[in-house]
């Protein structure tokens, strides 16, 4: 049975290692947003505008906060996750309102869901980085390697 704290920092790092599931899921926004304009369905618009209804932003503000939140890249990881909502919003707006030419144009290159897509993909990386190696982090490493 592992102690306390092995387990503990067992989980730690297998939450920082898995930084990257949220990167997919971001991106299957957008699949999801065209195979609805394809479908003509609706999304709650509402609940894709939040960022702190997903597994990451639950993460950024719960956990992630009380372990990194002093990082400077978990701030700006807060910042651009709630910029890609806010952009993921807009989108689930305008295919709920019909607008499915408007919609599937948000969605291209260069636009400001694409854009908002790629800086969270790096922010999330970034804070990836920083997170495992943080003073914070690596002293509990050292501790419990005691």
């Amino acid at each position: 049975m592992l102690r306390k704290g092995y387990r503990y920092a067992i989980i730690l790092l297998w939450k920082i290692m898995h930084l990257g599931n949220a990167i997919t899921a971001h991106d299957e926004w957008k699949t999801a947003f065209r195979d609805a304009i394809a479908s003509h369905e609706t999304f709650d618009a509402a609940t894709i505008s939040a960022d702190d209804c997903c597994e990451l932003g639950q993460w950024l503000y719960g956990e992630g906060r009380r372990l990194f939140g002093k990082l400077p890249t978990h701030t700006h990881c807060v910042a651009t996750h709630k910029r890609f909502h806010l952009e993921a919003g807009k989108v689930a707006e305008a295919i709920n309102a019909k607008n499915f030419a408007d919609a599937d144009g948000m969605l291209a290159a260069d636009t400001s869901f694409s854009k908002t897509s790629n800086a969270l993909t790096a922010a999330i990386l970034r804070l990836k980085k920083d997170a495992a190696s943080s003073p914070g982090f690596i002293s509990l490493i050292a501790k419990l390697s005691e």
